[in-house]
């Protein structure tokens, strides 16, 4: 069974098996730890099995004016776990975020 929820700091410390594939761009701890403190509703892990991490999504609001949108920076899923549709669930939830949290700001 997948769990998706909020990623936490906590989970720097467990992706590793996900960012160690060679299709994965891996970023520094700095740029994690910025989208973590100012995007947190679109920064979200799947676990598996035994909290075993599946993959990530991690994604901003962006834009201007009247112009905003969620925008995807990272969406990644461990080899293992990979045509499970995974990736699929993470981006409906950033896409959903994206509809109910743009509005809200007022944007």
């Amino acid at each position: 069974m997948t769990t998706v929820r909020r990623f936490c700091c906590d989970d720097l410390l467990r992706f590793e098996s996900v960012n160690l594939d060679h299709l994965t761009e891996t970023f520094n701890l700095s740029f994690y730890m910025t989208y973590l403190a100012r995007w947190p509703d679109y920064f979200h892990v799947a676990e598996g099995p035994g909290k075993r991490i599946m993959g990530y999504i991690m994604g901003k609001v962006e834009g201007q004016g009247e112009s905003w949108h969620g925008h995807v920076t990272a969406v990644t899923v461990a080899p293992e776990y990979r045509r499970q549709q995974v990736a699929k669930k993470l981006m409906n939830l950033l896409e959903e975020n994206s509809d109910k949290i743009v509005p809200a700001l007022g944007l």
